[in-house]
């Protein structure tokens, strides 16, 4: 039998911080609510930090201005079927959203705190990946790379 295709899928997230509190949404997944970042798959022919926009605005309805990265994290679900590679991008949103449908299986957009998310991580499954935590713990601990860290070469 020949080797399995590796795979892994490339996604985006948005950590967006105002106030000590974190821009997350509540969606549906596998018929259970978790918590994440606006985040979502790469899409062709954008750059990675159109595609943090893009699903920032779809999945919480503010506009995202991307103004560097936190860092590239990988992650493979327990079941060992998945790999992600997530770009995780910092910046900021407007005051309100800008558009009230969210993408579907979105319930809402929410602002938690670090220790809100962490109380929630708790709760298996809660928490859509431990990408979310990693992500927003190296944001608390000032990690910044400029946005030209990642090059779009044509």
């Amino acid at each position: 039998m020949g080797a399995q295709r590796f795979t892994p899928r490339v996604t985006v997230a948005s950590v967006i911080e105002r106030n000590g509190r974190f821009l997350m949404v509540e969606e549906t997944v596998r018929e259970r609510l978790c918590l994440n970042q606006p985040a979502g798959h790469w899409d062709p022919g954008e750059t990675l930090p159109q595609a943090a926009s893009r699903e920032t605005l779809e999945e919480s309805g503010y506009r995202f201005t991307p103004e560097g990265l936190i860092g590239v994290y990988t992650w493979t679900r327990a079941s060992g079927d998945r790999t992600f590679v997530r770009f995780c991008f910092h910046g900021t949103v407007g005051d309100a959203p800008e558009r009230t449908e969210l993408d579907t299986g979105i319930v809402r957009a929410l602002w938690l705190s670090r220790d809100e998310i962490a109380e929630q991580a708790r709760v298996p499954g809660r928490v859509r990946s431990p990408m979310v935590l990693a992500a927003i713990d190296a944001w608390l601990a000032g990690v910044r790379l400029p946005l030209s860290a990642v090059s779009d070469i044509t």
